[in-house]
């Protein structure tokens, strides 16, 4: 009995390979080079910097410019600004467009897909087209003993809505087309039980559905936080706006120390990595379900 000896063969590594790697590298070395110099920036004194010139090899690292960015912007209340903008920002939008995600999902009507059409389609208009007319409305609005300013203008709830209402588009899209993939056995069998429409949404879909609505929630915490336009348009009083638009305290009149303000931008965009790391798992679940279902 004679035993086969089989030779495992080396697969040729083809030259469009080499080019796909060569060019997913170069890629990444091009996204990492601001945050790289950013980084290089922030801690090196600006004597330094403007003595041998920003390309130069450093004498001396510090970490006094991070100091001196969070205590001259006042950071920490710029922060709590931000919280109580993206927060209920983030939580209002997840309701209210698993709201419409499920109407339009989960029953069958005439207008249904018109009604989806018509959320996604707020996500199509530029902003700069209606900030005209919106920042005459807020003007407008009255609010008077709910707001510090009176009106909608020049307030945090002027800005959450406004968030709420530029990304409900999107999410209801994406949870729509989530819940769509949920066997209607589910809610069929509720409804024989004699559960409400609210009990389905709520204790049976909902549940379901919370792969999406993390990944949903790290991207929206991301984008509102990171909002610079309607922060700077809807809001007048330095002490209101979120940590963004605070960073313009780090700009002098007549000098701006570049290294300060980049140790400043990386402190800023330190809680959305934090967000990030902490709803990775989820994030990267909810953007791959159904990627392997026909």
């Amino acid at each position: 009995m004679s035993t086969a000896v089989v030779t495992k063969q080396r697969t040729p590594v083809r030259p469009a390979r080499i080019l796909l790697h060569v060019f997913l590298v170069t890629t990444s070395l091009a996204w990492l080079a601001p945050l790289v110099w950013a980084i290089f920036a922030a801690l090196r004194p600006y004597s330094e910097t403007s003595n041998k010139g920003y390309v130069s090899w450093p004498d001396k690292l510090t970490l006094d410019n991070f100091k001196n960015a969070f205590e001259q912007s006042d950071m920490l209340h710029y922060f709590g600004n931000t919280l109580i903008i993206a927060v209920p920002a983030v939580l209002l939008t997840l309701l209210l467009s698993s709201m419409v995600a499920f109407y339009v999902s989960r029953f069958d009507f005439r207008l249904n897909i018109f009604l989806l059409l018509v959320f996604t389609a707020g996500n199509l208009l530029p902003q700069q087209v209606i900030i005209t007319p919106l920042y005459r409305m807020y003007l407008l609005i009255d609010l008077p003993g709910i707001t510090m300013s009176g009106k909608l203008y020049d307030s945090a709830l002027g800005l959450v809505l406004i968030h709420v209402a530029f990304q409900s588009g999107f999410c209801a899209f994406v949870l729509s087309n989530y819940m769509r993939m949920l066997p209607h056995e589910l809610t069929e069998a509720a409804l024989v039980d004699g559960a409400s429409v609210w009990r389905q949404y709520w204790q049976i879909v909902l549940p379901l559905c919370k792969p999406a609505m993390a990944a949903l929630a790290t991207l929206l915490s991301i984008w509102i936080y990171n909002d610079f336009f309607w922060a700077i348009v809807l809001i007048s009083t330095g002490e209101n706006m979120p940590i963004t638009s605070a960073l313009n305290n780090l700009s002098g009149q007549y000098f701006t120390d570049p290294n300060l303000v980049a140790a400043g931008a990386l402190l800023t965009a330190i809680p959305t990595l934090i967000v990030y790391f902490v709803l990775q798992r989820q994030f990267v679940s909810g953007l791959t379900l159904g990627a392997n279902k026909g």
